[in-house]
């Protein structure tokens, strides 16, 4: 075999293959070759192009649904099931902007394939391995589990890809994060990227695009690859990638939207390139034993503040950076906790098993294994207990398996797909004061309703809960 002459990461071989143009100051023209669309970002760009005169550059790199303000419930209403007017006037101005100027594929709100946008891009096979991918949602980042370049941008950014296929932007510096070793039974992608959140911050992978790699990653499944790029974010970098196996090439395979044929043929051979070259320089590696990784719980208000099941809430003196002390003390007063408070005696009220980062068919999977395991109905401490399948596929799927009837039987709502309860922006809210177990990706304050507490988790540890009535080391049930 030809040894590679000058080594390079992933990263940046598919940024590299995509650069139209580079300005002396470093700022690149990168090519997009597929554009994730919603109804939140998109109206105002639609509305840019029509009053400048402008048409979409490519119509066909557009994968269009419907999924932040979509409701999980009230569906046999059709369109008057969206009650709240503002959210209303985005999804049908989405039917009408796509309808005027087409797209390669568009779930809209009450079709089948519907849902929230990183769950049913990947499974209709509209990201593809090497790739790059926008989106104007920050967990664009989950598709790097596919082996391409997906990162959030904002609305003028995307009129700006629909006008011209492009973006303007400067390359990003390498991170490796190496996870070799075996995760325990119980323990999930949701654990290994609040690990990894809980070692490097929120601000650690600033600038850099995080490549996670290691026996670990290899072991996990494409859907847990997902829930770890997709986390990539919540530590600061602006996307997060897993280089091209056979796991990747299956999980392609007869896709609605994947190649056939000899494109498929020709598609596969250059995939497999999709790696990092060996010698490819990493401007930072982390390296993490992932035996040593137990179930992970947030106790405060950003995802770095984290702590296994088996610990407690920390001293804030025992914070040496002045600014991180008093952001744990303020922490502290929003969620209603004390310092030193062991975590298997937080009692949360809510439930929250769904999202972009924990709402596919494994994560249901293993939930709905725990609440069966664990034979008993929801605790009476909790009010609300929802599941939400990402995408109306992956509700046809729980369905066929029976396991909408194991969470329904044990006392949790079983809704339609959408973004649901991860953030304040339709009808699944929580109220002042209620602490849930979420499955989602961010605890921010009011993330989940005006003074709702959030305590992130996998779908396994937030099932435990529900039943439970409490945090539990979901290892003992497995």
């Amino acid at each position: 075999m030809q040894e590679t002459t000058n080594p390079k990461t992933l990263y940046d071989k598919i940024f590299d293959e995509h650069v139209v143009r580079t300005e002396k100051d470093g700022t690149s023209t990168l090519y997009i070759d597929r554009h994730l669309v919603h109804e939140v970002t998109s109206a105002q760009a639609f509305e840019g192009l029509r009053l400048a005169g402008r048409k979409l550059w490519r119509n066909t790199s557009i994968v269009a649904t419907a999924d932040h303000n979509t409701p999980t419930t009230g569906w046999e209403k059709g369109m008057d099931g969206i009650t709240d007017p503002i959210a209303h006037l985005q999804v049908i101005t989405l039917d009408k902007n796509l309808a005027e100027n087409g797209c390669a594929a568009y779930f809209p709100f009450l079709s089948r394939g519907q849902g929230v946008i990183h769950v049913m891009g990947p499974e209709e096979g509209a990201i593809l391995p090497g790739m790059t991918v926008v989106c104007g949602d920050s967990h664009t980042s989950t598709h790097g589990a596919c082996a391409a370049i997906a990162f959030g941008i904002g609305t003028s950014e995307v009129e700006h890809v629909m006008a011209t296929q492009t973006l303007l932007t400067k390359k990003m510096k390498n991170m490796l994060v190496k996870v070799d070793g075996k995760l325990k039974t119980g323990v999930f992608g949701k654990d290994l990227a609040l690990a990894v959140i809980g070692k490097i911050g929120t601000a650690g992978g600033t600038g850099y695009a995080i490549e996670f790699a290691g026996s670990a990653i290899r072991e996990l499944s494409m859907e847990g690859r997902m829930t770890l790029c997709n986390m990539a974010i919540e530590a600061g970098a602006r996307c997060g990638i897993v280089a091209v196996d056979e796991k990747t090439i299956e999980y392609m395979k007869g896709r609605p939207l994947a190649p056939e044929g000899k494109q498929w043929e020709h598609a596969v051979e250059y995939w497999k390139t999709l790696h990092s070259d060996e010698g490819a320089n990493f401007d930072t590696v982390i390296e993490i034993n992932a035996s040593e990784i137990v179930p992970m719980v947030t106790w405060g208000t950003s995802p770095e503040m984290v702590v296994p099941i088996t610990g407690s809430t920390p001293f804030p003196e025992n914070q040496p950076d002045p600014v991180k002390r008093e952001g744990w003390k303020r922490a502290y007063k929003y969620m209603g906790l004390e310092p030193g408070t062991q975590m298997t005696e937080i009692y949360p009220n809510s439930i929250f098993i769904g999202s972009c980062t924990n709402g596919r068919i494994e994560d249901l999977r293993a939930a709905a294994y725990v609440v069966k395991k664990l034979g008993k109905k929801v605790a009476p401490n909790i009010k609300l207990a929802l599941v939400v399948p990402g995408s109306g596929l992956v509700r046809e799927i729980a369905e066929k398996e029976g396991l909408d009837q194991i969470f329904i039987q044990a006392g949790f709502e079983w809704r339609r797909p959408g973004c649901s309860m991860c953030l304040a922006m339709n009808a699944d809210k929580l109220s002042e004061g209620d602490r849930c177990a979420s499955t989602s990706n961010r605890n921010f304050e009011g993330r989940q309703g005006n003074k709702s507490r959030t305590h992130l988790c996998s779908p396994a540890m937030a099932a435990a809960a529900a039943i439970e009535g409490h945090f539990v080391d979901v290892r003992k049930i497995f």
